[in-house]
């Protein structure tokens, strides 16, 4: 299984936090090749997963990162299009991608979703196992 991750170092301890607990989860489930990209923020996932996905190397793809709401409108759109650049990717390159990119309204929410990046590994190699068995 050759797994890539892109992570988000903005909101950096819980991005960090994510990220972990996203490597911990591909180990255990026997990912035996696991790449990890880093990006800024969670705009730049979309681009930097494309990236990837267009190497042909990679049997599914993770998206962790964590955006918390604040005081303006920029959380809408940085949340709506990070979600819609990993969709995109997913469609348009035919590969398995995760969407582990937390969106709450304040740190204890997303302290309390830190295991989404472990669910995101999850459902990646569970899609990357049922599109071979599709094909």
């Amino acid at each position: 299984m050759r797994l890539g991750i892109v992570a988000s170092r903005f909101n950096e301890e819980l991005s960090a936090e994510l990220l972990s607990r996203a490597k911990t989860e591909a180990a255990k489930l026997g990912v035996d090749d696991l790449t990890v990209n880093t990006v800024p923020g969670a705009l730049e996932i979309p681009l930097a997963l494309q990236w990837l996905a267009q190497t042909g190397e990679f049997d599914a793809l993770v998206a962790v990162g964590c955006v918390i709401r604040g005081d303006t409108y920029h959380f809408e759109i940085v949340a709506n299009e990070s979600a819609r650049g990993v969709m995109d990717v997913a469609l348009e390159c035919g590969l398995p991608v995760a969407n582990g990119i937390l969106t709450t309204d304040d740190e204890a929410q997303a302290r309390a979703r830190l295991d989404k990046g472990a669910e995101a590994v999850r459902v990646a190699v569970e899609m990357a196992k049922l599109r071979t068995s599709c094909s």
